[in-house]
Formats: C-alpha cells, structure tokens, sequence
C-alpha cells in the first residue's frame, strides 16, 4: 500500500514538471526567518493571506493597509466582529518587546503563569536604568553596578524562558528593533508607549502594558479595540531644513495630544518617497503623543534598502513579493484625512509643556517674547529613540563642522544620545562623535536617559526657570529634569544642534546669522547627511544575550530581601458586593499623566518592587480641594497626608477608594505601574472624563473599573470630600451603564450615569481579581 502511495505522489510530481499540471505558488511556500538572531521563527505571510481572503468576502470593500495588517493577524477571521471604533479584535501578534524597566514586572507576571517558554518571539531591552550624569563610558558602567541585582534577574529570567536579552549600553529598545526585528506587515506589541517607531518599517507596533505582553507570551490572544484609521496625505517633497520631525509636530498640533486616541495613523501619498526609512519612524514614533494605537506607513523601496543595509535582504525581496498586502487598496475609505504639502512645510518646534503646542519657525521668536517664555537656551539634547539614525546624527554634525570652521563652540550646554550601541560605533568611525565633542557636546550613554528623566541635571536648581530644546517626543512639566520650572520644547535634531550654538530660543537658523571668531557674520547652509552610511554600519561590541540551548539548569535571580524586586501576590478577586459609601482618595484637576501617576526618573528603580514602587502613586497629581501636589485629606481621620499615605490608611482598614479625574486620563508613557499601584493600594473604581487608550486597559488587566462620566459635565458635580455608591455591578454587562450615586456633606446626592467599554471578557478580569487570575485559573483548569 505504501509502495502504491509513493507510486503515485511520484506520478503526480512528474506531472507537475512537465506542465501537464500547475498549481499556484503560496507566499507561504517560502520560509524567511523574521529576524537574523532568531533561527526558528519565520514570517507569516501566509496568514495575513488567508485572513484576508475570509475577510474581503465579509467586509466587501476596500481595505486600509493598518486593516489589511490587523485583520490579517485575527484569531478568528470567520467569527470576529469587525466595526471601526466599536469592536474588540482578538489577535495573534508576532512578537512581544520589553524595556527594562517595564520587563521586570512583565516576567514577574509571566513567571506566575507557569509556562516553560514564551509562545511569541520576545525580547528585553536594557535602556531605562542608565541615569546621564557625565559620559557614556562613565554613566554605564555606573548604572551595571547600581542595576547590578535588576540586570541579573532579567538576564536569568529571560534565559530561562527562551527570551532574547539586549545587555545595558546596547541601546534604545525602538532603534534595537528597528535594525534587528521589525518587518513589514509584522504585528508586535511592546509595553514601551514609543513602540510604534517599527511603523518606519511598514510594522503595526503597539505600546501596551506588560499584563497585555503577558497574554501573548503565554499564548493568549492580544485583545485590541478595533481602531479608526486617520490618513495623512503627504505629497511634495521633503528637503532643506524641514525633516521628518516636522511632518509629526505638524500633524500633532493639528490633532492634539488625544487626537488620535482610538485610531492609527497611516501615512500615504507621493511625499512618501522623499522620506527615509528612520526618518518614517520618528514619524511614527511620536505618533503616541497624539494618542494614537499606533503610526504605519507603506512598504517602499525606502524601507528596502534599510533592511539590506542592516542585513536583512532576505526580508526585503520577500515583502516586495507580498507588496499588494504593504499597500492600502485603491479607494480605501479612512475616517479622517490630513492633507501635507512636505515642499511647503516649514521646521517647527513644539512646546513648552505639551508636545501638540506646534509653531512655525518663522512664528516662533515672536511666540517666546508674547509669551514670556525664557528666551536663554541652557541646554540642547539630541538624539533619544526618536531622532538617533545615522541620518540625524550625520546631519546635525555637517552644522557642527559647519560652526567649527567658524571657530564656534555651543554656548548651551549640548548632548547627543545615540539609539544603539550599532549607530554609536557608527558614527564615531565616521566621525561625527568628534565632530559634536569639538564643538563642546558630550555624548551620553546609547540610553534614554533625560527623554525619560534619567538625568543627574546639575545646571539649574529645582523650580529656577529655564529652557531647553530636545529632539525627543516628549516635553510634560518636569518629564527631562524633575523641574517644573524648565520648558521643554521639541524639535528635529537640525533646529536643536543650531540653536546651541546661538544659545537663544529666538535664533531662527533659516533666517539668522551668527558672528563666527573673525567677527565676520555667518548663516548656516541647509543640513546635509546620508540617509545610510556610506561604508555600512559597524555593529560595535557585541551585547546581545540569545536563550541557552539547555534552560533547564537556570535559575532565575531573586532575593527576598530585595527593595527592588518582589514575587507578585495575586489580587483579590470581587467580593460580589455592591460597594457603598467609599471616600474619594483625590479629585484630580486637570491633566493627569501617567508621569503624574507613577513617576519616573528616580523612582525607575523600584519598577520590580510593587509595594516601595506605590509609594509614588498620584504624587504629581493635582487635587482640586487645595490646587497643591499630593496633599489630600483622609476622609475618615480628617487628617491631611500624601495620596500614597492616605491610600495604604484606607486599605489596612479594608476601605476601598475612588478617583476622579478629568479629560485624557493616563496619557503619556504606557508604564502599567499607574494602573498596578492604585490597584495595590486598595482602589476599586478610576472615574474619568475620558482615558488615553493604553491606561484604561491597563486598569481593566488589573481587576480595576475603568469608568467615564456618561455626561462629562458631571465631574463638576463630584466634591473631593463626597462619598460614593456604585450601583449596577451585580448585572454588570457591556454596554450597560452604571449609577454613581455622590453623597455630599450637606446631605444632599447627585446621581450619576458612568459609561464604560468592558466587553464580556474583561468584565470576567474584574471579578476574578485582574486578567492574570484569570489567566491562571484556566491554566490551572
């Protein structure tokens, strides 16, 4: 029987051969690994395929790309709901990210699972923890030996269940996956809010929480509300000092920091092609600060020849033969579109304070004098996971040189940041490392560093005002310094560089001249660099840690004693009781990010720690009883303390607790510390005028009710020193209102419609606790 079989597969192939028979070739019969560093993982087009075919005969209409892309990655294409804005898509990403300082609580959760590999590809980045103090050389080598017990417990963790580690000083997690991992068409998620940076290579990249990130390591589909889908229509042609940069700052300050809120971004049009592959990720990448799910643009010959550039042909010839996929249909409707002219858009720098506050170069010199913003520039940073290429560094060192040659150094203190230990080899081979520090620049460590906080600033004291100008995408009060006094504005690293050299906001580097040391006045000619570099990159040492072949024997680091790592308590699940007459630990005024929620910068450290972590919670929140910073009133002493003080009063006496808060509750950063730390701390309800996207399912993973005021006027109705009833969650149900009935001190009570997005699924993570109780009670079953 088995000889007759062979007989005639053997028949059938010989056919086949000689043309008798054809069958049509399936971009699935072509196996390319997704990554150079991982040998068994391969893209899958095929699904993205298939998907389509089952969804293209539901929808019937043309797609969007972001539509063709996450439709093509659903776990149930045949039975999946699909409405824009409305429904939740069940997907299956293909890979998972993870910052240090984030990573820690990611695998502690992970660990809890008790599954022996990841189900996805995933990789952990150590960028977050390198304070910039001095130097580079300097700064890393002191923050391995602060870090020394956090680095170690990634290190094994990550050995021991099959995870890629990227070592301190490899550089920023987004550069790193941009050169490494990122490919077009690809569906990954990383629980860094910046992760959409993969968009330059024609990726979906998600920021999320780690509890998101779990679900998928342990082989759990990633639950997403089914974007809108903004378009921007770029035509024109980039060039002179306009970069990329501007085109987000642009968009941004059309938008807003919650435009974009619910939807992705999709760049499109013939501007397309005048923009570089890193140049298309720094677009990308600031997207977040618009709120958005995440920022793409379409396969091109840009991104091409980046992947060949960083070895990854293979990849390059394989996404153009699945190009009708890397595209969006002819006619594809969107539910906005923003028109760009790129050859009429002028440099634009946006701030202070807000990252959507966008002026025209032209405008900007007469904005810092209307308004009374410090014109003196004390400090002038480039580079962080934005705006670090080879392409930006090489045109900030041409104004560099340029300046020399005048006989100029900057008159602002001026850091450069390279995005990867690779760019950083790079460019001091090629000489523009020399370029900056003949000038004056200091180059930090290949980290965050002050993007993110990490900076020892010693030039200004706390609350002396000041300004500074980055080229990263994130200026919030006190995010670079921790001082609420300096104003942070963001430009490309072109406008920045020049500036420094001026040493004042209102120098216009288009327009202006500056006085070179033969006391003869000078302008600047336009920026020039190279878009890759010319002799290719050189990789620099070698910092990436792959999974032994032979996990068994690893033991992952973790002391008892330790004050900055903690094995994770499970939360308790709902009691099943109506909650009644539960105090308001704060009434938050006005913007409440997630910077105000859980800081960063010194408090990085406890990221691994959820109990000392908590004692930051809502510190930088402004409470409408007082307009002061965490001082609140304990409803049941009437003594006044610190949130986190108030919080643990209520929680030792059982007393469950609410906030109040107002529009884009949780915008900024993606850190899931905002949502555990309330949760640790006793809290049951976070009631808002609306959420940024990320925080609210962050708050749901965390057996937290995410609500919203059916009216948003309502939240003028609430007193901080009300107590509350919620009435519904016995029939809890999606799309059902609750009732919050506010008992204020007169007597007197206001009743009131929350709203909530709760599908059936998460309401299932409330009353087991958090989506990871019930993650392991079915893992268990």
């Amino acid at each position: 029987m088995l000889a007759l079989a062979n007989t005639a597969a053997k028949a059938a192939s010989q056919r086949l051969t000689a043309g008798m028979a054809t069958v049509a070739p399936r971009i699935g019969d072509t196996k390319v690994q997704m990554s150079p560093l991982e040998k068994d993982s391969y893209i899958n087009y095929q699904r993205i395929e298939d998907n389509l075919a089952i969804v293209r005969k539901r929808l019937n209409r043309p797609l969007t790309l972001s539509e063709k892309i996450l439709y093509g990655h659903l776990d149930d294409p045949h039975n999946q709901d699909i409405t824009r804005g409305v429904s939740y898509l069940k997907l299956r990403p293909d890979r998972v990210a993870c910052q240090d300082a984030t990573a820690q609580m990611a695998l502690l959760q992970f660990m809890s699972a008790g599954m022996p590999t990841t189900a996805v590809p995933t990789t952990v980045h150590c960028d977050h923890l390198i304070e910039a103090q001095v130097g580079g050389v300097k700064d890393l080598a002191r923050a391995i030996d602060i870090n020394k017990e956090v680095y170690d417990f990634l290190a094994t963790a990550t050995a021991k269940y099959g995870i890629g580690f990227w070592k301190p000083g490899s550089g920023i997690i987004h550069q790193i996956i941009l050169e490494n991992y990122a490919f077009p068409g690809g569906l990954m998620i990383g629980t860094d809010s910046h992760t959409p940076n993969a968009g330059g290579l024609g990726m979906i990249a998600c920021g999320v929480g780690g509890a998101d990130a779990v679900d998928v390591m342990a082989d759990i589909p990633w639950e997403l509300k089914c974007p809108k889908v903004i378009g921007v229509n770029l035509t024109g042609k980039i060039g002179g000092w306009t970069t990329p940069k501007d085109v987000i700052l642009k968009v941004a300050g059309i938008l807003t920091v919650k435009g974009g809120t619910g939807a992705i971004v999709e760049y499109k049009g013939s501007g397309v092609e005048s923009l570089s592959c890193t140049g298309m990720a720094t677009i990308c990448n600031m997207g977040a600060e618009i709120g958005a799910t995440t920022s793409l643009f379409p396969y091109n010959h840009r991104m091409e020849r980046y992947l060949a550039a960083t070895k990854r042909q293979s990849i390059a010839d394989y996404a153009k033969a699945f190009q009708h996929n890397l595209q969006a249909d002819q006619h594809a409707e969107y539910d906005q579109v923003i028109d760009i002219n790129l050859s009429e858009l002028e440099p634009h720098i946006n701030g202070p304070f807000t990252p959507d506050l966008a002026t025209p170069i032209s405008k900007f010199a007469e904005e810092v004098k209307k308004n009374n913003w410090p014109s003196e520039l004390k400090v002038g940073l480039i580079g962080s996971c934005t705006n670090s290429s080879y392409e930006d560094m090489s045109r900030s060192a041409s104004i560099a040189r340029e300046a020399a040659a005048h006989g100029l150094e900057v008159k602002s203190k001026f850091t450069i940041t390279p995005g990867s230990e690779q760019v950083r080899a790079t460019i001091e081979r090629d000489g523009q490392i020399a370029a900056f520090e003949d000038v004056g620049g200091v180059v930090l460590a290949n980290a965050c560093g002050p993007c993110i906080g990490q900076w020892d600033r010693q030039d200004v004291k706390k609350g002396e005002v000041n300004s500074i100008i980055t080229s990263y995408n994130r200026n919030f009060t006190g995010r670079n310094d921790a001082n609420p006094a300096t104003h942070a504005f963001v430009a490309s690293p072109d406008i920045v560089t020049a500036m420094t050299f001026a040493g004042d906001l209102t120098f216009n580097p288009l327009t202006d001249s500056l006085t070179g040391s033969d006391g003869k006045p000078f302008k600047f000619s336009g920026p020039t660099g190279n878009e890759l570099p010319p002799k290719g990159y050189d990789p620099g040492q070698d910092t990436f840690q792959a999974p032994p072949a032979d996990r068994s024997a690893v033991n992952v680091a973790v002391d008892p004693k330790s004050d900055r790592l903690q094995l994770l308590e499970p939360f308790k699940p709902w009691d099943g009781k109506q909650p009644e007459n539960l105090p308001i630990l704060i009434k938050v005024q006005g913007k409440c990010t997630t910077d105000h929620i859980s800081a960063g910068g010194p408090w990085l450290k406890y990221r691994g720690h959820l109990q000392n972590i908590s004692q930051n919670c809502l510190i930088g929140a402004i409470n409408s009883a007082n307009g002061e910073a965490n001082k609140i009133q304990n409803q049941e002493t009437g003594k006044w303390g610190g949130v986190p003080q108030v919080a643990a009063e209520y929680r030792e006496k059982g007393i469950k607790w609410v906030v109040i808060g107002d529009h884009n509750y949780g915008e900024g950063s993606s850190r899931e510390h905002a949502a555990l730390e309330p949760r640790y701390l006793g809290g049951l309800a976070i009631i808002v005028r609306s959420f940024a996207r990320i925080h609210e399912t962050n708050l749901k993973k965390q057996g937290m009710l995410a609500l919203t005021f059916a009216d948003p006027a309502d939240y003028d109705k609430i007193q901080p020193t009300d107590r509350v009833d919620i009435h519904g969650l016995e029939s809890f149900a999606p799309g059902k209102n609750l009732t919050l009935i506010a008992k204020h001190e007169d007597g007197s009570h206001d009743t009131i419609s929350l709203a909530h997005t709760f599908n059936e699924g998460q309401i299932e993570w409330f009353k087991a606790g958090s989506a990871l109780n019930l993650m392991a009670s079915k893992s268990k079953n």
